[in-house]
């Protein structure tokens, strides 16, 4: 992260950095789109996840009205008054958290709220132990996880069909197993006027530069931009034009592990707006805490090693959360 100049009083632990000029992706011809619903979406959701660990959905079978009534439950939430947010946090690390992110001085201008998820059979749904403000989130909450899941789920066994992993279930079933670890998260990013003072090269952190640890994360945004990707062939930051219509798919380090690189992970952040508030809800599909994270020994060629020593979920959500959103999470467990 290039820090560019020191942040006005209210922007104060907030990093400043370069946003994407528009040479800056000239090469890049857009963010891959994979319909859901065609005969070779197997195909394109692999190579998108090889090129780019990063790509949309459309035609994904969520409806319409099931994201509608979401994100209207989550403006709503983030529009009352300070004290009634504030009584769902502060997050550690679930609930209702205002700027710090974790638990290690990671900081960012959003609010968020953060909720753990059970899931069973079909469903999943908000865990009794995260706190929510009102029953009508609640509610919106577990028919939009649901559905969503379906995404990554399809998303986790179209990798598969294509790897040639057996069953076809063998990473979708890591997601709707009853121990899985699933967690979701609302995000909202204020308009931010302080960066009209600001040189046109600087932004400022909205969340900082990251990858996900789960297996995949399927994001929602309304239409105001700021995300941004690195891409895998040489680091450049791109921004990610928003698409209220699609659903962004993020590859995890788990899968990345459970590939044995072949699926990379990818960092991405967001960047402050200074007129518009952005809104993001993002399903974090990962593994039951006793699940072996190594490679899928039908992964190895012959003769290929292992990248990464025996681990698993749990032990890499642990270490996940000692460490800063920067820091490249998976090299503690590979091997030497």
């Amino acid at each position: 992260m290039v820090v560019l100049a020191k942040p006005p009083p209210a922007l104060d632990q907030i990093s400043l950095l370069r946003s994407p000029q528009p040479g800056d992706a000239a090469s890049f011809f857009g963010v891959p789109a994979v319909d859901l619903s065609s005969p070779g979406a197997a195909l394109a959701v692999v190579d998108a996840c090889e090129r780019f660990g990063f790509f949309k959905v459309v035609n994904h079978g969520v409806p319409t009205g099931v994201v509608d009534r979401l994100e209207a439950e989550a403006v709503r939430f983030f529009a009352s008054p300070q004290a009634e947010k504030d009584a769902c946090g502060p997050a550690n690390p679930l609930g209702y958290g205002n700027k710090r992110i974790g638990r290690n001085g990671d900081m960012g201008w959003l609010e968020y709220l953060l909720l753990a998820l059970d899931a069973g059979g079909h469903a999943s749904s908000v865990s009794k132990a995260s706190p929510v403000p009102s029953s009508s989130l609640r509610d919106a909450v577990n028919q939009y996880v649901t559905a969503v899941r379906g995404v990554a789920t399809s998303v986790l066994e179209k990798v598969a069909e294509v790897l040639g992993v057996a069953p076809r279930d063998a990473l979708s079933g890591m997601v709707t197993d009853a121990a899985s670890d699933q967690v979701f998260r609302i995000n909202h990013y204020p308009a931010c006027p302080l960066l009209q003072r600001l040189p046109d090269a600087c932004g400022v952190t909205g969340f900082g530069e990251h990858t996900d640890p789960q297996l995949v994360s399927v994001l929602r945004s309304n239409g105001t931009a700021g995300l941004q990707v690195a891409l895998h062939d040489d680091g450049r930051w791109v921004p990610v034009p928003p698409d209220r219509d699609a659903f962004f798919v993020i590859v995890g380090d788990s899968l990345q592990a459970l590939t044995n690189g072949r699926l990379k992970s990818v960092r991405h952040r967001v960047v402050a707006n200074s007129l518009k508030p952005r809104v993001s809800m993002i399903y974090f599909a990962g593994p039951a805490p006793g699940q072996r994270m190594a490679p899928l020994p039908q992964l190895l060629g012959h003769g290929e090693q292992s990248l990464y020593r025996d681990f698993t979920w749990g032990d890499y959500k642990k270490a996940a959360y000692r460490s800063r959103l920067g820091d490249n999470r998976l090299d503690p467990f590979r091997i030497q």
